[in-house]
């Protein structure tokens, strides 16, 4: 007899798997609120050579938490001086980081994701710079790829924006904006109680041309309100290429306790044939 365990490991064996990090080095765009990410080799090969003619080298990273893909904790965002949940972040807050809301509380996420590609929806490959999603958008692109949005469910916003990624200027977008979901758009996902949701670009926001990331209403309805998890800087364009609308999406950020985000490695696997 084959045991549930075994169907489930045949079962992924004949799955693509698609990674929808963005790969981490100097100088990748990111967000100007936050500290770059620095890799340097601290050992080389030939600095320490053991008796047995071995030799290790290794790195010193640093990097802020919300560089490359990563994930937003809730204790990121405050409206008003207050966290999720009505938590005052001066309580909860100090040098060493956060006693509540941060990424280390973040479950590790294996299930349903589904993909609103609103890029398709338009016909085009990549949304224009400071395009904002809308519900209305939102909607047209479920009942497109015919996956209905869950309670629960992990769901990933496609602009096309991750295939700029070689562009830092223009991905950065901020002089230009960047495209993604406003405040109409955040809150159609928060009144289907979505687990997560996820994007190609720097902030989950929609950012007009010329505005930066002066404010972030969509950070405020998703984290401050609704207990929403983000997911930013995603590469999403090989999913979206696949025609890949429902998925299994697998997500655990580094579990660093205390932090407001941190990085992490997603994966998409799509059952084929």
């Amino acid at each position: 007899m084959t045991s549930p365990t075994s169907r489930l490991w045949e079962r992924t064996a004949r799955a693509e798997v698609f990674d929808l990090a963005q790969p981490m080095r100097r100088g990748m765009p990111q967000s100007p609120n936050h500290p770059p990410f620095r890799m340097l080799l601290e050992r080389r090969h030939g600095d320490t050579v053991r008796a047995d003619g071995g030799s290790a080298a290794n790195e010193l990273i640093v990097t802020g938490g919300h560089v490359g893909t990563h994930v937003d904790a809730l204790a990121h965002v405050s409206h008003e001086g207050r966290l999720h949940g009505g938590k005052r972040a001066g309580d909860v807050q100090s040098h060493e980081g956060f006693g509540a809301l941060g990424i280390e509380e973040f479950s590790p996420y294996v299930g349903r994701g589904v993909l609103l590609d609103v890029a398709r929806l338009h016909g085009v490959p990549v949304l224009p710079a400071g395009h904002e999603v809308t519900a209305g958008e939102l909607a047209a692109a479920e009942r497109r790829q015919g996956a209905a949005v869950r309670p629960g469910d992990a769901v990933l916003v496609g602009t096309g924006w991750s295939r700029l990624w070689h562009d830092a200027d223009t991905f950065t977008g901020t002089t230009g904006g960047a495209p993604g979901p406003g405040p109409g758009a955040a809150r159609w996902l928060a009144e289907r109680g979505v687990r997560l949701v996820g994007g190609e670009t720097i902030a989950f926001e929609h950012i007009a041309p010329g505005k930066g990331h002066a404010t972030l209403p969509v950070h405020r309805i998703l984290l401050v309100e609704a207990g929403i998890h983000i997911v930013e800087t995603m590469r999403l364009y090989e999913l979206a290429d696949a025609g890949a609308g429902e998925f299994l999406l697998v997500l655990a950020p580094l579990p660093l306790v205390g932090a407001t985000g941190a990085p992490a490695r997603p994966l998409a696997v799509v059952e084929r044939g």
